[in-house]
């Protein structure tokens, strides 16, 4: 018998049709590989990402025609009816809004369809050291939300004006992780580290002056930090951070309700 695509709210009926003696096991396996995921013709899309890891496929849209991100796009909505997109421009928005409904965030590149979980879970805290940074910390931002997780934003708090920090650490404490996003020596989470409770997602940015070398002085810092429990993404990636973050965020949440059994 013919086997229907394996999506996430087929995949038990194929393993059904399997225990049943109607699919033998290479035939599952192949059936399996084939429909993992979707071939669009400019991209192979892993519709089973979600259920591998409990974070669904991506699309990072710089270097993507708009032709090409709504072709995406479409696709992932008709599979997940929610889709997320980084790093996109408004020709990009344009395109996929002729295919779906879709929103754009101009700051932070996000461009997304469908709506986050009503009811975001745990907490995760953004802090940036300058309004300069807030497309990166943005994007962390928006990651952590369109994934699930309850997400505060404390922007402009860099080392320059230290007590701005300090004003709220309480915030930050009582997170289940904190992004610290700063640019020019980057040298805010090394000081959060210093001073706060959960672990650090340090995101170095782009911002700053010439020796700043785009970024690699801040990404330097924060990898030599001495302060402990920090983790560095890449420059400029605010989308990693989130997605990190939110991870972590679940994870304390499940550890939460355990403890509460």
């Amino acid at each position: 018998m013919p086997i229907q695509g394996v999506e996430l709210m087929s995949l038990d009926r194929l393993l059904d049709e399997f225990e049943a003696g109607h699919v033998s096991r290479e035939k599952l396996k192949k059936e399996l590989l084939r429909q993992s995921f979707i071939e669009t013709g400019c991209a192979k899309i892993d519709q089973l990402r979600e259920l591998r890891t409990g974070g669904p496929e991506v699309v990072y849209c710089a270097g993507k025609s708009p032709d090409q991100v709504a072709s995406i796009f479409d696709h992932l909505n008709r599979h997940n009816g929610r889709v997320l997109g980084t790093k996109a421009e408004q020709a990009h928005f344009e395109a996929v809004r002729a295919v779906a409904k879709a929103r754009f965030d101009p700051v932070s590149g996000l461009l997304s369809i469908g709506e986050p979980p009503a009811a975001p879970a745990g907490k995760v805290v953004i802090v940036s050291a300058g309004t300069s940074d807030m497309p990166v910390a943005e994007e962390a931002a928006g990651t952590a939300e369109f994934l699930g997780s309850r997400v505060e934003r404390y922007f402009d708090c860099g080392v320059a004006g230290i007590h701005r920090l300090f004003s709220v650490m309480e915030e930050l404490n009582g997170a289940s992780v904190i992004v610290a996003v700063a640019g020019m020596e980057g040298a805010l989470p090394s000081v959060v580290g210093g001073l706060a409770l959960p672990p650090i997602v340090a995101v170095p940015t782009s911002v700053g002056y010439g020796a700043n070398f785009q970024g690699l002085a801040a990404l330097l810092t924060m990898m030599n930090s001495c302060a402990p429990g920090i983790g560095v993404v890449n420059i400029d990636n605010g989308f990693g951070a989130g997605y990190l973050a939110h991870k972590i965020n679940m994870l304390a949440c499940a550890a939460s309700a355990d403890d509460a059994i």
